[in-house]
């Protein structure tokens, strides 16, 4: 796994059942790490003992149990605090927090953004965020050229969590927990067929996916290019709107709902 070097953490991914990762985010002159959304302890142990790393924290976005289910496990192995949203079915949290709290680990200060849509509880974490070139871990609430499905927030929370991350610096750098990168291109392909930026992007992601690389992180400033979910004010997007769903007038949380349907049942 390649390390990628961002200020003074070294950040790299546990893979984990079929297309999960675990972000490892370590101390780039030390051993001390963190992971986020440990859904498999199992994994997670193995690459502490392999790196000989020293975990020294647990960020948790939402209560998903392939997000949660290695907690316990991972406390059992060493004591460390673990950060979640404020809900109470996640219940190994030790620190619950919510929208601009800061949080201080690894020298590294994380902002929190709430961002309900996929789950009501949904958080993301911001490392670095005063500074040009962030670095943030959504969860399930944004992927590359996509979205989190809405299991249980509606499309007016996801359009406004979304908006919350387009206005994160265009460097920011994102970090998803799942490698839904193809399925999502070839979706966000059928909503804009002619955006050349987005057919490019497909060409490289498949070419990773043939070579086994992840196809993260990316970039803030390219998923405002190939991302659907975040173009909803774009006539391209509107249009293929329209084209699915029919004349109207279509608010930015009403092109999200039609688009994230189509999604859903996209084949």
């Amino acid at each position: 796994m390649e390390l990628k070097k961002l200020n003074m953490i070294n950040v790299f991914p546990i893979p984990a059942f079929e297309d999960n990762y675990i972000w490892c985010l370590q101390e780039s002159s030390g051993t001390d790490c963190l992971v986020v959304d440990p859904g498999d302890a199992s994994v997670v142990i193995d690459c502490l003992n392999e790196r000989q790393l020293t975990l020294k924290g647990i960020l948790v976005t939402h209560h998903h149990w392939d997000h949660t289910n290695g907690v316990e496990e991972l406390l059992q192995h060493c004591s460390v605090p673990v950060y979640g949203p404020h809900n109470a079915e996640i219940k190994l949290v030790s620190h619950r927090v919510g929208d601009k709290d800061k949080i201080k680990l690894l020298d590294t200060e994380f902002e929190v953004i709430t961002t309900p849509g996929h789950t009501l509880d949904h958080i993301c974490y911001i490392a670095e965020p005063n500074t040009d070139s962030p670095f943030l871990f959504c969860g399930d609430t944004l992927f590359s050229a996509g979205c989190g499905r809405l299991f249980e927030g509606e499309p007016e929370q996801m359009f406004n969590s979304l908006n919350k991350l387009k206005q994160l610096p265009p460097q920011t750098r994102i970090y998803c927990t799942h490698e839904y990168t193809a399925a999502n291109v070839r979706f966000a392909l059928a909503v804009e067929p002619e955006n050349h930026t987005l057919v490019q992007y497909a060409e490289e992601v498949a070419i990773a996916r043939a070579e086994g690389r992840e196809t993260l992180p990316v970039l803030m400033a390219q998923q405002l290019e190939v991302n659907p979910f975040l173009r909803t004010d774009k006539t391209s997007v509107i249009e293929a709107v329209i084209r699915k769903n029919g004349d109207g007038v279509y608010s930015g949380a009403d092109v999200l709902r039609v688009i994230r349907q189509w999604k859903d049942n996209f084949q």
